[in-house]
């Protein structure tokens, strides 16, 4: 970037500069992000003397998109506001819907109760008491029918947190637009349905690895297909950095994940350029502000080069790391709670100066409840506040260039393609997951963190440092206890009104795909369109594809 001369005069100025910095006072702290990784004084042109700018800088829009995927950025639109929404009914969540857009929220969220994330109904034994908890109870056609009551399919774009039963989920979607005049071809939105991330750190799923990234690769391709303006999948590294991995593991396993669906749908026999650009991506947001800033601009410089060099894709869209982020639900605190309002807004403005396309900010209650319509509301004004009165969207990218963000961003990345490397070498993501080695890594990077916050190198306010004697409590979302009794009785008069001998035709129908390995989708959807429940299409998977059974690697 600088010729001889004045890079040595950098070097003999920083050398000097140094020799006063040794010498002088400093806090007794570890200077170094949360993941652990040197910060460095003082950045200068010096560090920066092999670094290319056009090649790995370069401007917003164009190859390697390091400054953002788009020219225009949040001068040409500001990134969609979602907030992660669902609790109880599809009733309850339906009002928590229309309040959020109602106050200016651009996008839905959905978050699903654990009965069916894990593929079972409401009337389901293992789904007792977690009905409506963790998120919204929804267990067929109906039910999403209620969810989306009143809400235009043509203008929203949705979010689903569904990962081992999206498939039935994206058909109820699909049917229940279909009901209300709007095409498969205008739907907009993204479905989680990563599994890979599951088995290295959610832990949610039903089958084995293998026949769980069969699935994915079909809905993949019908999506291609009959939904082009939606993404069948998010590859996700938010529960990955949630389960106590450092920023270049998420980084890193992230990106493995995406390699590894790429290739099982080239085998599956697409082009690279048909597929490639819905794909996306989520990432979390922590703390650490510089570090996540340029975790997110490495993201996109190295997903370009590996679709560009390592599938060969053409397409430019093929090349954008489009990314959902969410802010660091670990980094909550149940001790002083307000105190959380800030760390939001921190890690917001990370995400936004990293140049996220979506974003959600968590709510200053949800270590301790469900969120409140309150809390909620100050979560997305803090995403309106930073779009509309910081300034910091009128220039695109404003750190890029800047001494320490592109060292760290370069540092971030030579570190995450170790980590692919050692993946590479061990046979691709499937393999190093059968032989734990993701699992492995994040626990031992988990254990350090918590040492560290123990031992008070690392300080967590309020928890280990600046703690008060007697905590000053806050309102929290109160429970309706008669949801489950609910869901339980609309479902078992849907199943009695219904058509069994109907409804064993098209299950068998789902099962001879599984086994004939057709596309999963069409039977799925036909049998959604009967009101056959997620629980009894998650079922023909667990007889077909059999269950997993977490081999405990340590």
């Amino acid at each position: 970037m600088l010729d001889k001369e004045k890079l040595q005069n950098s070097k003999d100025d920083k050398d000097n500069w140094y020799k006063s910095y040794k010498d002088s006072h400093k806090r007794d702290v570890d200077f170094t992000t949360i993941s652990n990784i040197d910060v460095p004084p003082l950045s200068t042109p010096y560090d920066l003397q092999n670094l290319d700018f056009k090649k790995e800088i370069g401007y917003p829009g164009t190859y390697p998109y390091t400054r953002g995927v788009h020219n225009t950025m949040y001068r040409g639109k500001l990134w969609t506001m979602r907030q992660f929404a669902g609790f109880g009914s599809p009733e309850d969540t339906n009002k928590r819907f229309k309040f959020l857009l109602s106050q200016g929220q651009t996008g839905l969220s959905v978050a699903f109760d654990m009965p069916a994330l894990m593929g079972y109904d409401a009337d389901d034994p293992r789904a007792k008491s977690e009905v409506g908890k963790e998120g919204v109870s929804v267990s067929s056609l109906a039910d999403m029918e209620t969810l989306f009551d009143d809400i235009n399919f043509n203008k929203i774009s949705t979010s689903m947190t569904i990962n081992c039963s999206a498939s039935a989920i994206l058909a109820m979607y699909i049917v229940a637009a279909e009901k209300k005049g709007v095409t498969s071809d205008n739907l907009k939105g993204t479905l989680q349905n990563d599994m890979l991330k599951e088995f290295i750190a959610q832990r949610e799923w039903i089958s084995d690895p293998k026949s769980s990234v069969r699935v994915i690769v079909d809905m993949i391709e019908y999506c291609n297909k009959h939904l082009p303006r939606f993404n069948p999948v998010s590859i996700s590294g938010y529960h990955i950095r949630e389960a106590g991995s450092t920023a270049v593991q998420e980084l890193a396993f992230t990106l493995a994940d995406g390699i590894c669906y790429v290739e099982e749908c080239v085998k599956r026999g697409m082009n690279v350029d048909d597929f490639a650009p819905r794909l996306s991506f989520f990432f979390n947001l922590h703390n650490d502000f510089f570090e996540e800033i340029a975790k997110l601009r490495a993201a996109r410089r190295m997903w370009a080069k590996i679709m560009k060099e390592r599938f060969n894709a053409k397409n430019p869209k093929s090349l954008m790391l489009r990314t959902h982020c969410q802010t660091a639900g670990a980094s909550l605190t149940a001790q002083q709670p307000v105190n959380n309002v800030v760390r939001v807004a921190i890690q917001a403005m990370a995400g936004v100066l990293g140049g996220t396309q979506s974003l959600h900010t968590n709510s200053m209650d949800e270590t301790l409840s469900l969120p409140t319509e309150e809390s909620v509301m100050v979560a997305l004004r803090t995403q309106q506040i930073i779009a509309e009165e910081t300034g910091v969207t009128n220039s695109i990218d404003p750190l890029g260039g800047s001494y320490l963000i592109e060292e760290l961003t370069s540092k971030i990345e030579q570190m995450a393609y170790e980590y692919i490397e050692k993946i590479d070498q061990q046979g691709g993501m499937i393999s190093s997951i059968e032989k734990g080695y993701p699992h492995s890594e994040i626990a031992g990077a988990a254990y350090l963190y918590e040492r560290q916050v123990n031992a008070g190198q690392k300080t967590v306010v309020g928890v280990n440092k600046y703690k008060l004697d007697d905590e000053i409590p806050i309102p929290t979302h109160q429970f309706d206890e008669g949801v489950e009794d609910s869901q339980i009785k609309k479902l078992k008069i849907l199943k009695e009104s219904r058509d069994m001998e109907k409804i064993k035709y098209l299950l068998m129908d789902i099962r001879d795909a599984a086994v004939e390995e057709r596309n999963l989708m069409p039977p799925i959807i036909a049998a959604v369109r009967e009101y056959v429940t997620l629980g009894e299409i998650c079922n023909v998977f667990r007889d077909t594809f059999g269950m997993y059974k977490d081999p405990a690697h340590f």
